[in-house]
């Protein structure tokens, strides 16, 4: 049996570049011809002599943050998807963000993130992404039965039942977060249930720390991690050789100066760029907002693409909580819903490998005692789809530095 999802994985690098700079003007092209959004973006630009990097590197860069209001604009891609294309599912991302989904097999090419962690036919997934508006339980999905997997569609949440159906069932995987595959063995522990069935994860939505990786271990979990978008799917993965992660198949990846257009050094951190050839969804030179860096030379398993050091942060104040992004954007909403705030500040933390979000608010001191914080706490529910604590505080306490998110993680 061949180590590889795909016999691309292990193809020479230079032959991999050269055909994906090969077919880079023909996706500028039909991106161009097909797409409102890139007909305007591309129109004073020969697309036919873009062959290389270097020339990739001239093109403007579409930042994931622009999404809303160019989305706002022309509902519901913002043009970026072509007239008359097929969409299997729509899907809504806090923001709120549209994305669409093309009714192909595993259409956000997961199953390599899959095969990579070890997954095979005949395994059972407990998939604990949601399934609900958002993309994630079916990008996770779509991976697992490309490899031949039985999918459980758990999503997030109601812990009691999913400890009952993974001692009813026996899955041998889990997919999701790693902070809630850590709530679901605490729980175990605490009520006595028996989820050794659980040998091997796939995580993703968030950094996986290391004290997180060694609790799965001595739970007898081999965890390894997928780097995905919902805008794009997967962008890279780790391996069994745990060297960082390795790009997918069939897209680009650039790591460009933060706010800027321009690709940093080898090695140096940077914006997170994809060129993705979807022609369902063409992304050109899409910024994700993530921060990582390129790891020099190829990774031990074979696989032969380059390699990132991992999710090292937000090039914005953009942030992911659970899974879920929460903008800037969001938290001005919900200031604005509620009359007498005055400035707040979301403050994203850890406790115990759980993320919590607190909104601080600043209020008059006529209103502190009338403030309805459970009002405000459906807010942010409402606006995005997460749980969290609200401390009201006086005009002033907050410092003025222009920060709305702040993650203390």
């Amino acid at each position: 049996m061949s180590p590889f999802y795909n016999s691309k994985e292990a193809q020479p690098a230079k032959l991999r570049e050269t055909h994906l700079l090969s077919d880079l003007a023909d996706l500028l092209s039909y991106a161009k011809n097909s797409c409102d959004y890139y007909r305007q973006l591309l129109a004073d630009i020969d697309v036919s002599a873009v062959n290389s990097r270097m020339q990739l590197s001239k093109l403007p860069i579409t930042r994931k943050s622009d999404l809303i209001k160019l989305q706002a604009a022309q509902r519901p891609f913002g043009g970026m998807t072509p007239k008359g294309g097929a969409v299997g599912r729509l899907f809504q991302s806090p923001g709120p963000i549209y994305e669409p989904e093309g009714d192909v097999h595993d259409w956000w090419r997961m199953g390599q993130a899959f095969f990579a962690a070890g997954f095979r036919a005949g395994d059972t997934v407990q998939n604990c992404l949601s399934y609900h508006l958002t993309p994630g339980g079916f990008i996770m999905d779509s991976g697992a039965k490309a490899c031949g997997c039985t999918v459980i569609p758990a999503g997030p949440g109601q812990t009691d039942i999913q400890l009952e159906m993974i001692e009813n069932l026996a899955p041998n995987g889990y997919c999701g977060t790693p902070s809630f595959l850590n709530i679901l063995l605490e729980k175990a522990k605490l009520q006595g249930k028996d989820i050794s069935a659980i040998t091997k994860a796939l995580v993703s939505g968030e950094a996986l720390t290391a004290s997180l990786k060694s609790t799965f271990g001595k739970a007898g979990i081999e965890v390894k991690q997928a780097y995905a978008t919902a805008d794009i799917g997967l962008i890279a993965f780790e391996s069994v050789s745990e060297q960082g992660l390795v790009v997918a198949e069939d897209i680009l990846v650039e790591i460009v100066r933060p706010g800027s257009k321009n690709p940093v050094a080898e090695g140096e951190v940077g914006e997170v760029v994809v060129t993705s050839f979807n022609r369902d969804y063409p992304l050109v030179r899409f910024a994700t907002g993530d921060l990582s860096a390129v790891l020099a030379g190829e990774s031990e398993c074979g696989r032969s693409n380059m390699r990132l050091k991992g999710w090292l942060g937000r090039a914005d104040q953009t942030t992911k909580v659970k899974g879920l992004f929460i903008h800037p954007e969001q938290i001005e909403r919900i200031r604005l819903h509620h009359s007498g705030l005055h400035k707040v500040r979301l403050v994203v933390s850890s406790q115990n490998n759980n993320d919590t979000i607190c909104l601080r608010c600043e209020l008059a001191e006529d209103a502190l005692s009338s403030a309805d914080i459970l009002a405000i706490q459906r807010s942010i529910r409402s606006v995005t789809q997460l749980s969290a604590d609200v401390e009201l505080l006086a005009v002033g306490s907050l410092p003025d530095d222009g920060i709305v998110i702040e993650d203390s993680r």
